[in-house]
């Protein structure tokens, strides 16, 4: 067992229900992620601009459970039944699907560890995401938006980099943010502890 995880073991659910307050922030970041989707289109804010890759890598540090790979598949799945995107949803949610269980694989890393891991997993994760959903483009389009071959899958690609820069450049800032938050959470659990036990041992 490597050290990290020896220092952030994963969490059960019942204590998870002891620590309401992780299941709570990392709730509050999905139903902020879902609103972000639902609404951002009217606010103008550009393509791809997601905060689902951020619930994902959150919700994996602060849960360290496996129902966190499930965050950016729920934020997907409740914000499509309202904008109706079935054009390449098996493409759109195996790739949400994914990225949920690449942010699991982040959840014992700590202090600088995970702020690099948040960069390494913002970027890969932005490139894994434009890379296999315009593979779904091309796939379910050739020969009729794109040509079938090599070059039409160029060409799909080429089309999607305006999609992806805001992904990549939210995602590069985004993510940091959400290592922040979950260290934020864990040093006010931390004091809170060290405020508790001199009361207990009175």
């Amino acid at each position: 067992m490597s050290h990290a995880a020896e220092t952030t073991p994963d969490l059960t659910r019942r204590e998870l229900a002891e620590r309401w307050w992780r299941p709570a922030v990392a709730t509050l970041l999905v139903v902020a992620a879902v609103v972000w989707r639902l609404v951002k289109d009217d606010l103008g804010a550009p393509p791809n601009l997601e905060l689902s890759t951020f619930a994902a890598f959150a919700a994996a540090g602060l849960l360290r459970h496996r129902l966190a790979m499930l965050a950016p598949l729920v934020v997907v799945a409740v914000s499509d039944v309202v904008l109706s995107n079935s054009a390449i949803l098996v493409f759109t949610w195996s790739a949400w699907a994914a990225i949920g269980v690449a942010a699991w694989w982040t959840r014992h890393a700590t202090g600088g560890r995970r702020f690099l891991a948040a960069v390494a997993f913002g970027a890969g994760s932005s490139v894994g995401f434009y890379l296999w959903t315009n593979f779904g483009v091309w796939l379910q389009g050739r020969g009729t938006f794109y040509p079938a071959g090599f070059d039409g899958l160029m060409a799909s690609y080429v089309a999607g980099l305006p999609f992806l820069r805001p992904m990549l450049l939210g995602n590069l800032v985004l993510l940091p943010v959400a290592a922040a938050v979950v260290a934020l959470v864990e040093r006010l659990e931390r004091a809170h502890a060290l405020g508790v036990a001199p009361a207990l041992a009175r």
